[in-house]
């Protein structure tokens, strides 16, 4: 049974209102003012609160805004009731997070709509993420367990074989074993340093003072800085005659080291998702006022849905392209270009190409 808290100073409304809801099947709570409501929200965490905002001393909006900041409630929907609801009112109730007006006087059937639309969206948001996070778990249940025994199996196998049998081996054996060894071993490294960078940009996002700092930073000459990480990612593929660079020195309101991290896991994508002998172009322009990083290839592309999908640990059909990775790398691109100011956007078709543009503002 849904439970409904009616913040209202006048008995007869609440009465009203707790009545007519109790004939659709709700359990209704009552409060006489803002203070009361707030109290009340906290200790019984209702499906939904309808509010007056003329009330004295704690007024609607002051109970919606004390609600909003409070993790336990910020998420309850919260329809205001009013009978001024002029623009300027109901544009301030917007911005403090509410999510619907009721002009007074109402009728039993608005009120019963008002309610029903408040209570179905959140059905459907709560199944959105529901489907999200068995989305996230199927990702990584899937991923988890290849990403870390691939590399220890290499690592293990042939450091047994090594330890065993290194005096009778030839030297180019021990060479080659050393190499997938090493290979190995970088493999989980950046395994581990992504997941700890995209725990990092996380906290970053919550904290303002540490994001405010963050923005302070600059890179003055990116051009040689992007070549640099371009052409690295391009010889790792082994496909250094694909990469094709276009670009033009601009300073740009991002730490070295985050640009180039953003460089790294949007360029690696690209090879790793397009054909050899395909050309990867990377280039850096003035665009709008902003400083873009464009980067593209003509590999197998992405859906409209994957598109919209782009997350951590969310790797897409995976079952019929054999893949490295967790998925981290384009969403520590796009989370760390969000922290800067700027955006992450992707035009993909299918089968044919994708180019990742990256806007992040121009440093002054």
């Amino acid at each position: 049974m849904k439970r409904i808290l009616v913040i209202d100073d006048e008995t007869w409304l609440r009465e009203m209102v707790h009545m007519a809801l109790e004939q659709k099947g709700f359990e209704v709570l009552e409060a006489e003012n803002g203070a009361a409501g707030i109290e009340a929200a906290r200790q019984v965490l209702p499906d939904l609160i309808l509010c007056d905002v003329n009330m004295e001393k704690v007024d609607g909006y002051l109970t919606l805004s004390s609600l909003r900041s409070e993790p336990a409630t910020a998420s309850v929907p919260f329809i205001l009731m009013t009978g001024l609801a002029d623009h300027a009112g109901m544009r301030h109730g917007m911005e403090l997070g509410a999510d619907d007006y009721l002009p007074k006087p109402f009728s039993i059937e608005a009120l019963y709509a008002a309610v029903d639309a408040r209570l179905k969206k959140v059905q459907t948001v709560r199944e959105e993420a529901e489907k999200k996070l068995a989305d996230l778990r199927d990702n990584i249940s899937l991923m988890l367990p290849h990403e870390l025994r691939t590399p220890l199996n290499g690592i293990l196998a042939y450091g047994e074989i090594l330890s065993a049998e290194a005096a009778t081996l030839p030297p180019e054996e021990v060479a080659e074993m050393g190499q997938v060894i090493h290979e190995s071993g970088r493999r989980l490294e950046r395994l581990i340093e992504n997941f700890l960078i995209y725990a990092q940009i996380e906290l970053l996002g919550s904290e303002p003072q540490k994001l405010s700092a963050l923005r302070k930073k600059r890179t003055e000459a990116p051009a040689g800085l992007i070549e640099r990480h371009a052409r690295a990612q391009a010889h790792q593929a082994n496909r250094d005659h694909d990469l094709v660079l276009d670009l033009h020195d601009l300073p740009v309101a991002i730490s070295e080291e985050y640009l180039a991290k953003i460089v790294d896991e949007v360029v690696q994508n690209a090879f790793k998702f397009s054909d050899q002998a395909t050309p990867v172009s990377v280039s850096l322009a003035e665009v709008s006022g902003s400083v873009a990083l464009i980067v593209g290839d003509r590999g197998r592309g992405f859906s409209t849905e994957h598109i919209t999908k782009v997350g951590a640990y969310m790797q897409f059909d995976r079952k019929l392209h054999e893949q490295q990775g967790i998925g981290l790398g384009l969403s520590i691109a796009k989370r760390l270009t969000e922290l800067h100011g700027g955006t992450l956007s992707i035009n993909s078709h299918r089968d044919s190409s994708t180019v990742v543009t990256i806007k992040l503002p121009r440093a002054l």
